[in-house]
């Protein structure tokens, strides 16, 4: 027995590849909207967690060598996470190196203009970039209010 391996079809970078499933034109609009949206929002947060595990680098002035024994991997995936290489990482990976060096992160369903970064922008700015195509919760290394009564 023998497995067909033949490529039959590559859809072209930037295509709507919706489109190409047999969506209608409006639809498959909707849905790479979204699609896009929803890659974006994940670059961001990648990237926000990224720049709290370098500013601790940074802050702590550690060679990558040092900072990779502490977060328990490689030094070059040190070298990718301070290079902000958001396609090597799921958020699930860069939350537990957050954790390791004891920077828990929260995490908050709701309004995203809510929540920002350090510097009060990164996820602000998100939010208005365009309307909520998904509702979706939000990452923050922020630590959350004492809301208790």
């Amino acid at each position: 027995m023998t497995i067909d391996t033949k490529i039959r079809h590559v859809t072209k970078p930037g295509a709507n590849v919706f489109l190409e499933l047999g969506f209608s034109a409006d639809e498959a609009k909707r849905l790479h909207a979204a699609s896009q949206k929803q890659i974006n929002d994940t670059r961001l947060l990648k990237e926000q967690l990224m720049t709290e595990l370098s500013t601790w680098i940074e802050q702590h002035h550690l060679k990558q060598a040092e900072a990779a024994e502490i977060l328990m991997v490689s030094r070059p995936r040190v070298s990718d996470v301070v290079n902000k290489k958001t396609t090597k990482f799921t958020i699930d990976t860069l939350v537990e190196m957050l954790s390791r060096i004891g920077k828990p992160v929260t995490m908050a369903v709701g309004k995203r203009a809510r929540l920002a970064d350090s510097r009060g922008s990164l996820l602000a700015a998100s939010a208005r970039a365009l309307p909520d195509l998904l509702h979706r919760p939000a990452y923050s290394t922020a630590p959350e209010p004492n809301t208790s009564v």
